[in-house]
């Protein structure tokens, strides 16, 4: 079958982003197509090319998070890189920025200065607390956003501490929603022919993603705290331990719990007035918990799972993360991809999770070595001659590096 074009493919993005959430948003317009120049800083590039693991000197963080992209290294506080940047904004339909707020603009490349070098710029800002706001000025990670957004407050158990979710959720999140955001903001371009502002805040992305807690509390005039692997709305659905581990079931309605009760050997349950809908069994949660353990506790987490399989109930085995990248369903949906490195070689990391009928998302380049494509971009997006590339090495603006031996990238 031949596959159209990408969804995004011939726009331009810049990426001034670091670290998780701005580069996890340019990597998904990547993958779509977009050719994102990455404007990494001069001799140290993103933050995350240290961070772990590290292996031959390139960060496996880096490359899952920076694939399909160019690299070009500036010192932006060098008025000279400014005008390249200036030169590369009137070729872009897209900027991504992760600073603190203020920080792009004392840079003078913020929204006001680019627009006055390209006016239909699409100028996308993530922060922790957004540009506007009593915290705006304040700087986050992923964990203070759990902290402050409610999210560490609901997770954990009811007699432990707040926990931080496993992964950088918000970060995440926050790349998301601004992917989103920009999109749409292409998306009506085309009909209004204007760029825009776009502000993200991971912690109004923390606030945006709480389900039912939020309305738990302004509607049910209840403050949700703690509640372990527990549902706030339905029961049974908890973590059970079996005779060799623990299995997810979640039960969460009367439809489920009709077909669960003869499975687990108990069709009383179903007119048991404790249990007779979801208020009921969670006002008995601790017993209805109770009846299910009791039950797989005599069973192996396979056997469990092939039950309420075979029911049509929702369960799953607890995976850990070499069986999840091994899984053979994980496989098939391509969620584990390989990449061929310049110079680490083949390095595995996860796949687009967006599955096009006609724009088949296969292309993986990896991710750039810094400053790798620093003459190309000049010449081809800010539109460089060779006599003024020569004049920037030569004033020091930008590095010219030597990759001999490492293989060619092809975007």
């Amino acid at each position: 079958m031949e596959y159209s074009k990408k969804p995004l493919d011939g726009i331009v993005v810049i990426d001034f982003t670091r670290v998780f959430s701005g580069p996890y948003c340019t990597m998904l317009l990547a993958d779509l197509g977009a050719t994102v120049l990455k404007v990494e800083r001069k001799g140290i590039g993103d933050d995350s090319r240290a961070f772990l693991p590290v292996e031959g000197g390139e960060s496996g963080y880096y490359m899952y998070l920076n694939r399909n992209k160019k690299s070009i290294e500036l010192d932006l506080k060098d008025q000279q890189a400014v005008e390249i940047v200036y030169r590369l904004s009137k070729n872009a339909d897209v900027i991504v920025e992760n600073y603190a707020p203020g920080v792009a603009d004392r840079l003078k490349i913020g929204y006001e200065d680019i627009k006055a070098h390209n006016p239909d710029i699409i100028y996308g800002s993530i922060s922790g607390f957004g540009q506007t706001g009593p915290y705006r000025a304040k700087a986050a990670y992923d964990v203070v956003a759990q902290a402050m957004g409610g999210y560490m407050d609901i997770t954990g158990f009811p007699d432990g501490p707040p926990i931080k979710l496993g992964a950088s959720v918000v970060d995440a999140a926050a790349g998301l929603y601004m992917a989103f955001a920009v999109v749409s903001a292409l998306y009506q371009k085309k009909s209004t022919g204007a760029g825009q502002f776009i502000d993200v805040a991971m912690m109004d992305t923390v606030i945006a993603m709480m389900e039912n807690f939020v309305v738990m509390q302004t509607f049910g005039q209840m403050t949700p705290t703690r509640n372990g692997n527990r549902n706030l709305g339905a029961a049974p659905f908890n973590v059970y331990k079996t005779k060799d581990d623990y299995v997810a079931i979640a039960v969460a309605n009367n439809f489920l719990f009709e077909k669960f009760c003869p499975v687990i050997g108990r069709p009383d349950l179903i007119t048991n007035p404790l249990y007779a809908d979801n208020k009921c069994r969670k006002a008995n949660e601790d017993s209805m918990d109770a009846i299910v353990e009791e039950w797989t506790l005599q069973h192996t987490t396979e056997e469990v799972c092939k039950l309420l399989d075979e029911a049509k109930v929702p369960v799953g085995p607890i995976l850990n993360l070499q069986q999840v990248v091994e899984d053979p369903h994980v496989l098939s949906r391509e969620m584990i991809v390989e990449i061929d490195h310049p110079t680490e070689g083949k390095v595995k990391v996860p796949g687009n999770p967006m599955k096009f009928s006609e724009s088949k998302i296969d292309r993986f380049v990896p991710s750039p070595l810094l400053g790798a494509d620093t003459l190309d971009i000049l010449r081809d997006y800010a539109g460089f001659s060779d006599e003024e590339i020569r004049r920037c090495e030569q004033d020091g603006v930008i590095v010219q590096r030597d990759y001999a031996g490492a293989q060619t990238r092809k975007l």
